[in-house]
């Protein structure tokens, strides 16, 4: 058997020396050159996605109401997404705020995670009549950066100046981790890349992999390169009619293996190893659609349990209707709840004091007044050790900009 032809180091791109006296990183145009080797490994996972997807999709249309769940995943990838950049706040706090939508008194992580729903939505929404574009890029990025830390960071605009990554604390470019290219070959990367996205000569995974490590190595923007790119794969997921519903999404995974996510797109532009990431990306999507399939069941199960025992108990017909506005606000005020149901205040007290008895909500303030219920039996199927924000030390590095 003849030995694997190993890629030029060069593949994705290469180092450029600056003025300045730092590396700069030029990335190559795609697809790569010489393209994707498909041994064995990399088409099992391909197949093993693509199966997995197709179980999920499936499954989702089995949901009586996918729009409530995909609401519910649309949090929580808010969630995870900027708590590796970071960010301390959870689901329950973003969950907490949206029963008062016009405070403006919230702290930063909040207002990112608020950002983060708005730019998915807003990105969603956008893909029905405008394509996959670096105008819709654009557009997400100003939704994401609106008003928070990051704002005087150009919002909804690529950069205007050298950034760099870095580990927390340095501030110097020649310390850098990794110098993506300069604003002249930025914009010609970018060119490029808008050309790739309305090209599909190969698997859409595999497109959609290989698009979301390119934008991170272009890294276009001054601060919120790391969500863009991860709403991106969501995004072109939908896009390519992978999935009829967007409740795919990769931070989890990406959250779990972050060591191993970023050495891959750094062997990517290093060693040209684009068949190495792409086997993680794979796997990443693999088990992240086995896990939404399986939690997507278990949503199933849950509301049929929960129908019939509110019909055992034979409570109102309204029960059922707060039943379903629980899935979609499983954080809930009992004016919240009056006002879905249209019903009085006391109404829809005793009818929230049923469901608490019955461990269907459960009441987290622990107050007399302004009292907060939490649907556990819901959330639960959400939560897992890694939903945890990550220690403030383990953000070991940093989007900086050269002075």
């Amino acid at each position: 058997m003849a030995p694997t032809r190993r890629a030029p180091r060069d593949r994705a791109g290469r180092y450029v020396r600056q003025p300045g006296g730092y590396d700069a990183y030029i990335p190559a145009r795609l697809p790569p050159e010489p393209p994707i080797a498909f041994d064995s490994d990399l088409v099992n996972l391909l197949s093993r996605a693509d199966q997995a997807i197709g179980r999920l999709d499936g499954e989702i249309r089995n949901l009586p109401n996918p729009g409530l769940f995909v609401a519910m995943y649309v949090r929580r990838e808010a969630v995870l997404s900027s708590q590796i950049e970071g960010t301390q706040s959870t689901l329950d706090d973003l969950l907490v705020v949206e029963l008062k939508p016009r405070v403006t008194d919230l702290s930063h992580d909040l207002s990112e995670l608020v950002n983060y729903v708005h730019a998915m939505n807003h990105g969603l929404a956008r893909l029905t009549d405008l394509p996959l574009s670096l105008r819709l890029i654009r557009e997400i990025h100003a939704q994401l950066l609106s008003d928070v830390r990051g704002a005087d960071r150009q919002p909804g605009e690529f950069r205007r100046n050298q950034n760099f990554i870095a580990p927390a604390g340095v501030r110097r470019i020649e310390e850098a981790t990794f110098v993506p290219p300069p604003v002249d070959e930025m914009k010609r990367a970018l060119d490029d890349f808008e050309k790739f996205l309305h090209r599909q000569e190969v698997p859409p995974l595999i497109h959609v992999g290989t698009a979301h490590a390119q934008f991170e190595t272009i890294h276009p923007f001054m601060d919120g390169n790391g969500r863009v790119g991860r709403l991106l794969i969501t995004l072109m997921l939908v896009h390519h009619g992978v999935l009829h519903q967007p409740l795919l999404y990769l931070s989890l995974y990406l959250k779990r293996n972050r060591t191993e996510y970023y050495d891959l797109l750094m062997a990517i532009r290093e060693d040209g190893d684009w068949e190495g990431w792409l086997r993680f990306f794979l796997r990443g999507v693999a088990e992240t659609a086995e896990e939404a399939t399986l939690t997507a069941r278990s949503i199933v199960e849950l509301r049929e349990l929960q129908r019939s025992q509110l019909m055992t108990e034979q409570l109102p017909p309204n029960a059922l209707r707060l039943l379903d506005f629980a899935y979609l606000r499983p954080i809930m005020n009992v004016s919240l709840a009056a006002d879905e149901l249209d019903v009085t205040f006391a109404t829809a007290n005793k009818l929230v004091e049923s469901f608490e008895r019955l461990g269907l909500l459960h009441e987290v303030t622990g107050r007399r007044r302004d009292r907060i219920f939490r649907f556990s039996p819901y959330l639960a199927l959400f939560e897992t050790e890694d939903d945890r924000p990550m220690p403030p030390e383990r953000v070991q590095e940093t989007e900086q900009m050269s002075a």
